[in-house]
């Protein structure tokens, strides 16, 4: 038996010590639970839940808050709008506009939060200010447990949050989110004060802020994402991606259903793999049933459907089809510097150790002192006259933010001459 099995298990949270709250549902309970929040004092935690895997939407299904004085409230965002339309809690958001929002990860939070137009105008995130102090692991369960010693179960993280009614026991799990999350931001706050990084946190709250309400622009051929993409060798088969893809998401944003749940990336790329241009023109109903992730219920549904699509990848003239590959967005990987760049691979080779080397000193990952994107971007093609001022509006109008500059540039400029 190993020595970690002998220690003692730690404590689970079983429950809110004020116990759950009632879903609010109404407008008259929702108008209660801001003049609550109002009345409350300091920082207000929030979450949410989401049905990821479960609804083509990534919109909220439960929005959880809490406050000092005021107490923890779960409010159902679905009970205000309706299926084609987003509530509008801005109402909510507009009560709590001057206060600061706690969240753990505010990225996975804050689009499905602006959505129903709920925005901060100052947060602490605490996966990041776990980062910024070098947590190993900076989980929210794993945080409790450093900071105070208790487990919080995750049991229900992965469930299908538009589920109606919710059980009792995922509302239970759902508050319990919360109840700590004040603590461990005044925890870590300690933290950051005590490791001089106070400042770093607050611009990258800042940051958070300015971004929350950005939509980013859509990706280029998003289906070029399916899982299994790799081994797909040809255009026509890319062309049998595409086609596929796309019937899907119809279906799947019809339906506010999980793509996967309709037919699983695996089905598609392996069926694209398998065939040729010859194949595609000669498929048959027999030959799709003979592939078993389209026999599965749910995708032999929709078997006319997959049919037409390859009907017409098999009309496609070859210019018609898409490319293997995308034009390459900002600098190539690293790796081909080499070739196509050899002045840029020196200047990455002398300058990339010694910025892993400095986020080891100042005990923070390497992609929260400078983002790898930034990093390559300058390296690649820098300004000219490189110096340190040239640098700093480089990185500046990459949304480096002021810290990192501070920290990074000296070592870009240097060791970017000595290369």
């Amino acid at each position: 038996m190993s020595a970690a099995s002998d220690e003692p298990a730690l404590p689970v949270l079983e429950a809110p010590a004020d116990g759950v709250p009632p879903v609010v549902v109404t407008q008259q309970q929702l108008d209660a639970t801001v003049a609550a929040l109002s009345a409350g004092t300091g920082p207000i935690a929030i979450d949410t839940e989401r049905a990821h895997g479960f609804r083509y939407s990534a919109r909220a299904y439960l929005i959880q808050l809490r406050r000092e004085g005021a107490g923890t409230f779960l409010v159902d965002p679905i009970a205000f709008g309706s299926p084609d339309a987003p509530a509008d809690l801005s109402g909510l958001a507009a009560a709590l506009a001057a206060d600061e929002w706690v969240l753990h990860a505010a990225t996975q939070d804050l689009p499905c939060l602006a959505e129903v137009g709920m925005l901060p105008s100052k947060l602490f995130d605490t996966e990041l200010a776990a980062r910024l102090v070098g947590m190993p692991r900076v989980a929210l369960g794993t945080l409790i447990e450093e900071a105070f010693g208790l487990r919080l179960r995750k049991e229900h993280s992965a469930a299908d949050w538009s589920r109606r009614p919710l059980p009792e026991e995922w509302l239970n799990y759902a508050a319990l989110d919360v109840e700590l999350l004040i603590d461990l931001r005044d925890w870590l706050a300690e933290k950051l004060h005590v490791a001089g990084k106070t400042e770093w946190a607050t611009q990258e709250f800042a940051h958070l802020v300015d971004r929350a309400g950005i939509i980013p622009p859509p990706r280029p051929d998003p289906w070029r994402r399916t899982s299994g993409l790799h081994a797909v060798r040809s255009s026509r088969g890319l062309a049998v991606v595409r086609e596929l893809w796309r019937v899907r998401d119809e279906l799947a944003s019809g339906m506010d259903r999980a793509p996967g749940k309709i037919l699983p990336d695996r089905a598609i790329s392996g069926l694209a793999a398998r065939l040729n241009a010859a194949e595609v023109k000669q498929l048959g109903p027999s030959d799709l049933s003979a592939i078993p992730e389209f026999a599965w219920r749910a995708p032999s549904r929709y078997r006319a459907r997959w049919l037409a699509a390859l009907d017409r990848v098999a009309t496609l003239t070859r210019d018609q089809l898409p490319v293997k590959a995308l034009p390459a967005e900002g600098p190539p990987p690293p790796r081909a510097w080499e070739t196509r760049n050899p002045v840029a691979a020196a200047r990455w080779d002398a300058v990339r150790p010694a910025v892993l080397e400095l986020a080891e000193q100042l005990v923070v990952p390497v992609e929260n002192l400078i983002s790898p994107d930034a990093l390559r971007r300058v390296l690649w093609q820098p300004p000219v006259p490189l110096t340190a001022e040239t640098v700093d509006a480089a990185l500046a109008a990459d949304l480096v933010r002021p810290w990192q500059r501070e920290l990074v540039v000296p070592v870009i400029v240097r060791h970017s001459t000595a290369a």
